[in-house]
């Protein structure tokens, strides 16, 4: 297993040091299923969730408080830099560049927040996440840099694809999501949980080493708050 997981952490770091374009002939053109359980998560820990929900094209998913590490924002134009630029940060600090110099097991999803600019030619801002393993999220070491997100009980739209992520992905992704919600019981909470600031937050979750050409999982989530007592 130990052997397994270093392979994992150098493939995958491998894969975002790739320059993006070289990863799109091998996209898959698949997108907008639901339920597909990613194979990583039966090797490598992931956060814990319940399914309350499957619509067509979503599911609406419970998170029962998973811990983050994250960068600062990143601005960048390109989803795939500012994820290569944040996983490089996250990398170190599982490596043991923190300041316990503890090395730290790898986990899944790695996530992307993304904050849309208002134009083509303009950065978005990114922030990049690693989930923090549960043996670490009583005392998660700190480092310079990065800081820790506690999300407590957090509600999630979900929508999957397969492929590498490519910058033209994420975007139509997104809007199939926010397409698929609309009219229904959940649209309400998701739209007053993005308003302001936090519009058009989205999230990217990358789940497989870049070594797995087939049966490939990535997910757009849309977090929001919600009553359950209210559905």
């Amino acid at each position: 297993m130990a052997s397994f997981l270093d392979l994992f952490k150098v493939s995958f770091l491998w894969s975002l040091l790739s320059i993006g374009s070289n990863l799109g002939t091998l996209k898959g053109s698949s997108s907008g299923h639901v339920g597909v359980f990613p194979p990583t998560c039966n090797r490598i820990e992931c956060p814990s969730f319940d399914v309350i929900h499957s619509g067509n094209g979503f599911e609406i998913r419970r998170y029962n408080s998973p811990v983050w590490m994250s960068t600062s924002p990143i601005d960048d134009i390109s989803f795939v830099g500012a994820t290569r630029t944040g996983f490089l940060q996250l990398f170190d600090y599982i490596q043991g560049k923190n300041e316990y110099q503890q090395q730290i097991e790898m986990t899944g999803p790695v996530i992307t927040e993304v904050k849309p600019s208002d134009g083509p030619f303009c950065a978005s801002s990114f922030v990049v996440s690693f989930f923090v393993p549960k043996e670490n999220q009583a005392n998660t070491p700190p480092a310079k840099g990065l800081h820790v997100q506690r999300w407590g009980q957090t509600h999630v739209a979900v929508r999957q694809f397969s492929g590498f992520v490519a910058d033209e992905d994420v975007g139509k992704e997104a809007a199939s999501l926010y397409n698929s919600i609309a009219g229904t019981i959940w649209s309400d909470a998701i739209d007053k949980s993005h308003a302001g600031e936090n519009t058009t937050l989205y999230i990217v979750a990358q789940y497989n080493s870049p070594f797995e050409f087939e049966n490939r999982v990535n997910e757009i989530w849309l977090t929001f708050d919600m009553n359950e007592d209210e559905i």
